[in-house]
């Protein structure tokens, strides 16, 4: 492990922002949440609405909707400590007092938070997870997961440059009957003053290296409901043609479910 890295987790170690708690903590008799289940209120001191970010990365989007929305907490949630870091010392650095970082891994992420918790979800440039359904955070493996901590009728947001994600979760929200508030496949042909401003108004340094290279950015709002059985979709989709930045079809095929 580089010296950077041992600095930033050390950094991490330190910072009041940050709660770490890794696969091996969840396996303890310990309360399996670092003490914050149905405590973030406390946490932020306030009673603001909480929103998470998951797979944040390097933290960016979520200082950046802390920074538009002084009125929300914000929560990034990511594994990887050293790409986390950058968001965590920034908002640090700034003193900022609506985020909060949660390092674990989002299999797990119904053991941090209790019911009606959380009001809203981003979900920014997941990896689309084209071999295996249950990994992909818009999968109903994860839908059931957040209706345990999400309000009822609570806010998700999907921002990817990939089609088969944003194909696949079209397909789930139809197969389950949710009628999504806001869809495009084309977030920047849009115009300036429509419904996904919102979206449009960060942009992640990766966003903008796929915008680089003509890729376009999709993004589609939903309220997950708690009632309903959640069912996954039946449908052949076309595996993502190019490789984004480290991910690739990991098929033989060209299209997977």
């Amino acid at each position: 492990m580089s010296k950077g890295k041992l600095a930033k987790f050390a950094d991490m170690a330190a910072n009041p922002l940050v709660i770490e708690c890794p696969y091996n903590t969840l396996q303890d008799d310990l309360p399996p949440s670092g003490g914050m289940r149905g405590g973030w209120r406390s946490f932020f001191h306030n009673d603001n609405p909480i929103v998470l970010e998951l797979g944040c990365g390097r933290g960016e989007y979520t200082v950046g909707l802390a920074r538009r929305y002084p009125d929300k907490n914000f929560i990034g949630v990511d594994i990887k400590g050293a790409r986390m870091w950058t968001g965590a010392q920034d908002a640090l650095n700034n003193g900022m007092k609506n985020v909060g970082f949660l390092r674990t891994h989002i299999e797990f992420i119904d053991r941090f938070f209790a019911p009606d918790e959380v009001s809203e979800i981003w979900l920014t440039f997941s990896d689309p997870q084209m071999k295996k359904a249950t990994k992909r955070l818009t999968s109903t493996y994860f839908l059931e997961r957040y209706r345990r901590f999400l309000t009822d009728g609570g806010l998700i947001h999907l921002k990817t440059d990939s089609n088969f994600l944003y194909t696949y979760t079209e397909e789930m929200l139809k197969v389950n009957g949710i009628v999504p508030e806001y869809a495009t496949r084309d977030l920047y042909a849009m115009l300036e003053n429509d419904e996904g401003k919102e979206a449009r108004s960060i942009q992640t340094y990766y966003e903008q290296m796929w915008r680089d290279r003509d890729i376009p950015i999709k993004y589609l709002r939903f309220r997950l409901a708690h009632n309903g059985e959640l069912q996954e979709p039946d449908v052949e989709i076309p595996l993502d043609e190019y490789r984004s930045y480290g991910r690739n079809k990991r098929s033989g095929s060209d299209t997977g479910k």
